[in-house]
């Protein structure tokens, strides 16, 4: 089959489109012919060679994709051939096939044309593990997503917004914060010229933020700390800038506060909070609403996976809002 190659860790340019071996479908797994699959922050950290896929992953690129099954494994119960699903992987997604552990997959949801429910999985598996199942949100509480025109904010406003939470998002320029107030964020932050920690306070008349997701790491450490609200939850789930800073305990202490940090591909398969349950709870939890339309998935452009190098440079630039898709070539 064909899949995005990389020749050497590097920028961009470094992704080709080439022959690779055919996935195997092992036991309690199925594969899956795609028909697009999403690109991640994570991609772009693998292809600098900054983070390896899991042991006995693939090595190809993709955390997430949709498609058709084309075969069943052994020990598979309830997938048949021709079903449309979409799937949360380890690697894989920049391929024409990829082999899925069963119990990482998602029915393509009604409603939902089948190329853009790749831009489901990742989104809504580390937005409902990480806001709902971890920190517990709940309708009444204020929320700060960071990165609201990203796939992972986008995702992370609407379900807030449907779970009766305030929304604040921080985003980098006019259009994107104008299509996160479309989704339901009411307190809007262009992080290049304010200060959030300000205007979150001030917008709850100093309450602050009951849980925050933060895509930052260690460059936002400590503000994300100072604009929580007594017994505020904050979850990081990206480093991009940077993974060493000092936490003040003290003032982690006085509001009761609590902070968690979290990866989904390191997750185990199976077991507790494994992949395969999140999954479960997502399509338990989620499905229901993508299917009736008050959860969309947003889909920034398309493009060819011969042309992955461009779209990797498209999301390194944070020149889109929502997800970018690849589809394999004619």
């Amino acid at each position: 089959m064909r899949a995005v190659t990389i020749s050497e860790p590097g920028g961009p340019d470094v992704l080709g489109w080439g022959e690779v071996p055919d996935p195997v479908c092992e036991r309690g797994e199925v594969v899956v012919d795609v028909v697009a699959a999403a690109v991640n922050r994570a991609d772009l950290l693998q292809r600098q060679g900054h983070y390896p896929p899991p042991p006995g992953a693939s090595d190809v690129l993709g955390l997430e994709c949709s498609g058709v099954i084309s075969e069943v494994g052994p020990g598979v119960t309830g997938w048949s051939v021709g079903d449309e699903v979409c799937a949360l992987l380890s690697g894989g997604g920049y391929a024409e096939r990829v082999a899925v552990p069963a119990g990482q997959l998602l029915p393509k949801p009604a409603g939902v044309e089948l190329a853009t429910a790749a831009a489901l999985p990742e989104v809504t598996c580390t937005v409902w593990s990480n806001v709902f199942m971890l920190a517990g949100l709940r309708a009444g509480e204020v929320f700060l997503v960071h990165g609201g025109g990203s796939g992972i904010g986008t995702m992370a406003i609407q379900l807030a917004v449907r779970a009766g939470a305030r929304v604040a998002t921080t985003a980098g320029s006019a259009e994107k914060l104008a299509f996160c107030r479309e989704l339901g964020a009411e307190v809007l932050v262009n992080y290049r010229d304010e200060d959030f920690v300000e205007a979150v306070r001030t917008a709850t008349d100093g309450h602050g933020a009951d849980v925050v997701l933060d895509i930052m790491g260690a460059k936002y450490l400590a503000r994300n700390v100072d604009v929580l609200a007594t017994g505020g939850r904050l979850v990081g789930i990206g480093m991009q800038g940077g993974t060493k800073a000092e936490l003040d305990l003290g003032v982690l202490m006085r509001k009761r506060a609590s902070v968690a940090a979290t990866t989904l591909r390191s997750r185990p398969a199976t077991g507790p909070g494994g992949k395969a349950e999140i999954v479960a709870a997502v399509r338990h939890d989620v499905w229901p609403d993508v299917e009736r339309g008050v959860v969309r998935p947003i889909v920034d452009r398309r493009l060819p996976m011969s042309r992955a190098g461009e779209a990797h440079a498209l999301i390194q630039a944070s020149d889109h809002i929502g997800k970018v898709l690849l589809l394999p070539e004619d």
